[in-house]
């Protein structure tokens, strides 16, 4: 098969895949939409940034199917847990692997391209890459993780922005909405660290875990998309403000600039 009938194959399982999952109850099918535009998003990210960083098209491949399969683990960790929160129910990109090489899904990939992407999978959601990966291996966590945190921001700003009644029951993660933000978690912020899942509070902590983000954004393709959607401005727009919030923030923009300045990746 050439490289577009892979891509349809691909495609036509996921489709398959995820209308299985919808009920008809509307508060429970919410959250399986959430996932599957999400997932749509991930995969339109993914070959951009691939496209961006001039990869040949056999990655450019690559890099949409782990796109596309990605979160797959999401459906049936929600069927079975109602939750989307992983320390609550299971790891949903071990889950994802799991339904791949269950169900024989990367058939049509040589061997070592399907476990390229298996890995590439279970990489995508930890904390951070582990140190000595290499390779088109790294290339392609690298491109997941990226694509996938541009569009988490995306979806999180875009439930803010609904009246409660109508926001994915899942997508807050069950924290409390109060004007609360934790005065730790801020301060792993000004200094540049990454926020760990377990130290959030409030949902506002929650939009600070996100902001810090940036700091583990790997290419340079993504953190031009992540400027040009104003992801800083958008999410920032949603928190109390104080001194200590602003001065936050103005370091999380300090290092947009500074790291598009130098391009560095």
């Amino acid at each position: 098969m050439n490289e577009g009938q892979v891509l349809d194959g691909f495609r036509s399982w996921f489709a398959g895949y995820v209308a299985a999952f919808y009920t008809g109850d509307s508060a429970y099918d919410r959250n399986i939409r959430l996932k599957e535009e999400h997932t749509a998003e991930v995969r339109s990210n993914a070959v951009r940034i691939a496209d961006a960083l001039g990869l040949d098209s056999r990655d450019r491949l690559l890099a949409e199917v782990i796109g596309l399969f990605h979160d797959v683990g999401r459906f049936p960790q929600y069927r079975q847990y109602r939750t989307f929160r992983d320390s609550d129910s299971a790891n949903h990109a071990a889950l994802s692997a799991k339904v791949l090489l269950g169900e024989s899904v990367l058939g049509g990939l040589p061997k070592e391209e399907r476990d390229l992407v298996v890995r590439a999978i279970t990489l995508h959601n930890v904390f951070l890459l582990p140190a000595g990966l290499e390779g088109r291996l790294r290339t392609h966590a690298e491109i997941v993780r990226d694509a996938d945190k541009l569009d988490i921001w995306r979806v999180f700003i875009d439930v803010l922005g609904l009246p409660e009644a109508a926001r994915p029951s899942a997508a807050g993660l069950g924290l409390a909405d109060v004007p609360d933000c934790s005065r730790e978690i801020l301060g792993n912020l000004l200094r540049r660290e990454m926020v760990k899942l377990d130290r959030l509070r409030t949902l506002n902590d929650f939009k600070v875990l996100q902001l810090a983000w940036i700091y583990d954004l790997n290419t340079l393709p993504a953190l031009r998309l992540a400027k040009e959607r104003d992801i800083i401005g958008r999410l920032s727009a949603t928190l109390p403000r104080d001194s200590e919030i602003d001065r936050a923030l103005d370091a999380v923009r300090a290092y947009v600039d500074e790291r598009l300045a130098e391009g560095r990746p």
